[in-house]
């Protein structure tokens, strides 16, 4: 069964509200590595940051599970 969330009528798909959590902890967590100069040890940072972004996505899903009944 496919989650939504009703916003006034408009059926959103929980995913995209994940995402959505999701981009902005990746966003702060790519602004803190780069302040500390992490990104001078990686080897491909869009490749990185991809990765982060998949892997905060699977965080947010894992302990919001109940923004969607």
């Amino acid at each position: 069964m496919t989650q939504e969330i009703d916003v006034y009528g408009v059926f959103i798909p929980a995913l995209l509200v994940w995402m959505a959590c999701a981009f902005a902890l990746s966003a702060s967590l790519r602004r803190l590595f780069a302040a500390l100069g992490f990104y001078k040890l990686i080897w491909h940072p869009p490749l990185f940051d991809l990765s982060l972004f998949v892997a905060s996505l699977g965080c947010v899903v894992f302990i919001l599970p109940g923004i969607a009944p």
